[in-house]
């Protein structure tokens, strides 16, 4: 019997060492440049919104608009992804939305702002479940937190690695003719477009066309997955319009909501309300970059004890109850210091609980109902959280005049969501994970 299983071990650590370093490190980067192309337009807003003339309330409105097609969006393109493949579709998605995202130097008002943005959420709408699914594929359920949160370091690091480069690249003023905010959309979405190209590489669907995998490992991979879809699901086989009123994706939908508004909201006026405080533009892209920085670093390391402990619960509560401790203190700041402290606790949370969250949404959902459902959950939470909330600060901020008060209606978005989260897993169902993790 040991001998049985330290082969297995061996197999086990062997196969997932080979999977996690041939996709993830590409997926990362891929949805690196998928948060600056879609977060880069706050960095351009210092300059844009002068030259354009547009005030908060438009420019929070047309931000909002990625999210509203991002939402008709999403479950379509899951879908076609489950039927066509990730290798094809996300190649896809990458081409059409770096393209877009480039032709935002286009933009000349506030109606063209709103079309391209509009286009931008279109275009994007299913990479991010389309890859939560396709990691459903290939990553066993006992290891899934830290490898999402892993690859949603990309999220953070987004705006830490783009928040200085944007910032550089709007001090390209007048080269050849064109603004600052030009090149940073033309040289940020370029790079997209041949990541795209290279998915048709990189990618292959499903572990059984792996050949890149010994036929052990492979076998190994595919008895794994396949066991993990024997186990009793909370969201059992439902036809696509019950899906939407299904109360656990729905109650899972509000509960991401709350870390969406918090990421979503933050990445389009977090440098404006840093550049407040009388701060210039390369000063506002250096410390912008910070809460994301430390954000990057425990995220995994909260994935990582998620999956070490076979907990799911209370590792997303903990990060929830973050976000909505530094909101509320935020909102009462009046000093640098301790509002970049405070947004550091606010984003600290958003990203550490992706990783348990998505790991426990995934985990509640059948096999046949998983791309639709994730897709569902993230569609939901985007609308709300990016086209709702990113809308509601503008609109408190000109009420009020204030870039910190804005922030009350998301720190009372995290109190309702948390509530949700505890009812919804009270029975301690779906937040248990069984089986022995390695380290790989």
């Amino acid at each position: 019997m040991q001998t049985g299983f330290m082969e297995k071990s061996e197999i086990e650590r062997r196969t997932l060492r080979k999977v996690v370093w041939r996709l993830i490190p590409f997926l990362m980067i891929c949805y690196l440049l998928a948060f600056i192309d879609r977060g880069n337009v706050g960095m351009a807003s210092l300059q844009m919104n002068h030259d354009l003339g547009m005030s908060a309330k438009v420019f929070g409105f047309g931000s909002s608009l990625f999210f509203i097609s991002y939402f008709f969006c999403e479950v379509p393109s899951n879908l076609a992804l489950q039927k066509y493949g990730a290798r094809i579709w996300i190649a896809r998605i990458m081409i059409t939305w770096g393209i877009v995202s480039a032709a935002t130097a286009l933009v000349h008002n506030a109606t063209t702002f709103y079309v391209l943005r509009f286009l931008l959420g279109a275009a994007e709408a299913g990479f991010f479940p389309g890859v939560l699914l396709y990691l459903s594929y290939w990553i066993p359920a006992s290891y899934r937190a830290r490898i999402v949160a892993t690859f949603m370091v990309a999220i953070p690091a987004a705006s830490f690695i783009g928040s200085p480069i944007s910032a550089l690249l709007l001090q390209m003023d007048g080269v050849w003719g064109l603004r600052g905010w030009h090149w940073l959309f033309i040289l940020e979405g370029v790079p997209t477009v041949l990541l795209g190209i290279a998915c048709l590489f990189m990618l292959t669907n499903k572990p059984e066309n792996a050949k890149w995998l010994a036929d052990d490992e492979r076998t190994w991979l595919v008895d794994a997955l396949a066991t993990a879809h024997k186990t009793p699901k909370k969201v059992p086989s439902l036809p696509l319009a019950q899906l939407f009123r299904n109360r656990y994706v729905l109650c899972l939908a509000l509960v991401d909501t709350c870390a969406s508004a918090a990421g979503s909201t933050l990445s389009v006026w977090q440098p404006q309300l840093l550049k407040s405080f009388g701060l210039t533009v390369m000063q506002t892209g250096l410390l912008n970059s910070v809460p994301y920085a430390v954000a990057s670093v425990l995220m995994v390391y909260w994935g990582r004890r998620s999956d070490r402990i076979g907990e799911r619960r209370w590792h997303t509560v903990v990060p929830m109850l973050l976000i909505g401790v530094g909101l509320f203190a935020t909102s009462l700041s009046g000093s640098l210091l301790p509002t970049i402290c405070m947004l550091c606790a606010v984003l600290v949370g958003a990203y550490s609980f992706k990783g348990p969250f998505w790991a426990l949404a995934t985990d509640m959902l059948s096999n046949s109902t998983v791309a639709a459902g994730l897709a569902t959950v993230n569609a939901i939470a985007n609308l709300l959280g990016g086209g709702l909330m990113v809308n509601v600060y503008g609109w408190v901020k000109e009420a009020t005049g204030s870039y910190a008060l804005a922030l009350m209606p998301l720190a009372i978005l995290t109190l309702v969501s948390v509530a949700t989260l505890l009812l919804l897993t009270r029975n301690g169902q779906a937040s248990k994970v069984t089986g022995k993790t390695e380290t790989i």
